[in-house]
């Protein structure tokens, strides 16, 4: 399993020396930041699984910065446990509809860090041994609780580019009754049926020894904004909202059972290493594959190999996005001394040349040509 990225924003050096400390047993990977400005270009950088978020800041203060991540389409579902001090508490009850999933009254003692920050993520000392992630080839299960069929359907056409099983329940006393037989890797659940079953269900979830860690997202409407904030400040993993968005409900659960989807973008033929950019990607789509493009070209060159092929011959329109993926690519390719060409259509050579950023990209009509050469 891949380790935990954990993001402290804070201006005080001491606060980062308390996190450095608390974690230093524990298998996860620490981020800092100074200020909310630093902060943000971090979070989309790293995409990490929690940020530890400072209330008072110089530059941009905590509130402006969570505001900011819960506008962001990729950044807002990542856990926040707020910073305050005991001064501040009056500004909990604001910060907490903002959907935070916790918040410590400073100043605090490692083990009170722990404990809360244990909470949201599993937490593996060091030493105690590292599973492999999951690929988009293993088996997976994940049950649905929603008494609608079309979003049953919705969720299974989201993977249905996958072997995954798609096992639904229409009440929580049939979803209870399945997690017991057979533990789901992912539970899915609609937040508005009746009573609140949504949140009983997940409290029940919670307490029992099997089910305590496998991740539960929310279902909701736009704009049910209450029951959304009340999931995520007891403790769901995220919010997925309706109408449901294939890609990003596709990238949420992959990110929640960490399964490497470097497949969809990074592989090797004829010894050569190819990436492939698909059209018109979305913000997260882009995010995730940017977020691969530098373990992935040092992990090529680590295995010997030299040369890359970066595919964008699908793309149809190029647009900023786009330029920034390219861009990134190779300024990694030209880092690690990585041999590059870039495959394209007329339409895609055209635009590129549009683009005081790309107008000097050499682009080859096709593959076979690409490798003439190379």
């Amino acid at each position: 399993m891949a380790q935990p990225k954990i993001l402290s924003v804070d201006d005080s050096k001491m606060i980062h020396m308390v996190i450095g400390r608390a974690f230093k047993n524990y298998n996860v990977d620490l981020s800092f930041a100074s200020n909310g400005v630093e902060g943000l270009a971090v979070a989309t950088r790293e995409n990490p699984d929690l940020i530890i978020l400072d209330v008072t800041m110089p530059v941009m203060d905590g509130v402006e910065t969570l505001s900011k991540l819960k506008a962001d389409p990729v950044l807002k579902e990542i856990p926040v446990i707020m910073l305050t001090a005991e001064a501040g508490k009056e500004n909990v009850v604001k910060i907490a509809r903002m959907g935070i999933r916790d918040y410590i009254i400073k100043p605090f003692t490692e083990q009170v860090l722990l404990e809360r920050v244990g909470r949201v993520l599993d937490l593996q000392p060091k030493g105690s041994g590292e599973n492999r992630n999951k690929t988009l080839e293993d088996t997976a299960n994940i049950l649905v609780v929603d008494d609608k069929p079309a979003i049953i359907d919705q969720v299974r056409s989201a993977f249905s580019s996958t072997s995954w099983r798609v096992t639904s329940a229409a009440q929580c006393g049939e979803a209870i009754d399945l997690s017991s037989k057979e533990v789901p890797d992912v539970i899915l659940i609609n937040l508005s049926l009746p009573e609140g079953a949504a949140f009983n269900f997940f409290q029940m979830m919670r307490a029992n020894t099997k089910t305590k860690s496998v991740p539960v997202f929310g279902m909701s409407v736009k704009t049910a904004t209450e029951e959304q904030n009340r999931a995520q400040s007891i403790g769901f993993n995220g919010v997925i909202t309706k109408p449901i968005d294939p890609s990003e409900l596709f990238y949420r659960v992959c990110r929640a059972m960490n399964v490497d989807t470097s497949s969809r973008y990074f592989f090797v033929a004829g010894g050569i290493q190819v990436c492939k950019i698909p059209n018109n990607p979305s913000q997260i789509i882009a995010t995730e594959l940017a977020n691969y493009i530098s373990p992935k070209t040092r992990e090529m060159v680590d295995s010997g190999l030299n040369k890359l092929l970066i595919d964008a011959s699908e793309v149809q329109r190029i647009e900023m996005t786009i330029i920034k993926l390219l861009l990134q690519i190779v300024q990694s390719c030209r880092e690690l001394s990585i041999k590059f060409r870039v495959i394209g259509s007329s339409e895609f050579t055209g635009q590129a040349r549009a683009f005081e950023e790309t107008k000097d990209l050499e682009v080859f009509a096709d593959k076979e040509s690409a490798l003439i050469g190379f």
